[in-house]
C-alpha cells in the first residue's frame, strides 16, 4: 500500500512540474509576442517622425524597465535577452544615429524638425535566446 501511495505522489509531482514549466513557457511566449507586436507592426511601413519619436520612447522605457545597463556615453549596452536598439539613418548626412542620441537631445526637438518627414523600418533583428526584438533600423525616405 505504501509503494502505491509513494508512486502516486511521485507521479503527481512530475505532472505538477511539467504543468508549471509548460504554463511558464506559455506566459513568456505570449509576453514576447505582445512586446514584439508593438514593434513589428512598424516593419516595412512608412511612418512620420512623430511616430518614430513615440517608438524611441517605448524602446527607452523598455530598456529602463528591463534594467539594461548603460555605457559611459549614456547609450544602452546590448544584452542577449531583452535590450532594444533603434538606429535612424538620415538622408541629410547619410549617417546612422542611435536612439539615445535623439532621446538625450529631446524627442520634442526631433518632432519639431521631423514631424512630417517619413521614415521606413528596413531591418529587424531578434535575440537568439528570447526571440524578442533586439534591433530596428529606420531610414528617412522623404525630405
Amino acid at each position: 500500500m505504501k509503494k502505491i501511495i509513494i508512486f502516486l505522489v511521485i507521479i503527481l509531482i512530475i505532472v505538477a512540474t511539467i504543468s508549471y514549466v509548460y504554463f511558464n513557457y506559455k506566459a513568456n511566449y505570449n509576453e514576447a509576442r505582445k512586446q514584439n507586436y508593438q514593434f513589428e507592426s512598424y516593419y516595412n511601413q512608412e511612418i512620420f517622425g512623430s511616430d518614430l519619436a513615440t517608438l524611441i520612447n517605448k524602446a527607452v522605457d523598455n530598456n529602463v524597465k528591463n534594467e539594461v545597463k548603460k555605457n559611459a556615453q549614456g547609450g544602452f549596452i546590448e544584452n542577449d535577452k531583452n535590450s532594444i536598439k533603434i538606429d535612424i539613418k538620415f538622408i541629410d548626412d547619410d549617417k546612422i544615429h542611435e536612439m539615445e542620441e535623439i532621446f538625450n537631445s529631446g524627442t520634442s526637438t526631433f518632432i519639431q524638425y521631423y514631424n512630417q518627414i517619413k521614415f521606413k523600418c528596413t531591418k529587424i533583428e531578434y535575440h537568439q535566446k528570447t526571440n524578442l526584438i533586439s534591433y530596428m533600423l529606420f531610414e528617412q525616405i522623404t525630405k
